[in-house]
């Protein structure tokens, strides 16, 4: 699962990658495409980082740092769309994907919480 979700996140920063250097070369344009640009492609780093922490909490802490920039991503696309920019079907497959990505990681720090909570039950008897 590691190294899909390691794809998984490069492909969607190269995905957002080509939307940006699609994008018009408008004020308003270039102006939210960095900020998507910025947060798309900082979904991966925080998954990479995740699996060089060094305890439940700071992996947690790393994967939540992720879907924040998710759903931050998310919000830049949809203004794109509602600004005029872009057209909804230009991008429908990149939220799609996010939205996808927000599933497995919070299914992720759920896994670790579970986990860590049974640990603690366990040294608790």
């Amino acid at each position: 699962m590691r190294t899909d979700l390691k794809k998984k996140t490069k492909e969607l920063a190269l995905r957002i990658i080509k939307l940006y250097v699609a994008l018009p070369k408008t004020t308003e344009a270039q102006i939210l495409g960095k900020q998507v640009l910025r947060s798309g492609t900082s979904v991966g780093a925080h998954y990479h980082e995740a699996f060089r922490s060094r305890s439940n909490a700071e992996f947690i802490s790393k994967i939540e740092g992720g879907l924040q920039e998710l759903e931050e991503t998310i919000y830049w696309l949809e203004l794109l769309v509602e600004a005029g920019i872009i057209q909804a079907t230009q991008i429908s497959g990149l939220i799609a994907e996010a939205n996808e990505l927000i599933a497995i990681f919070v299914a992720c720090v759920k896994k670790t919480k579970d986990s860590r909570s049974r640990k603690q039950d366990e040294v608790g008897k």
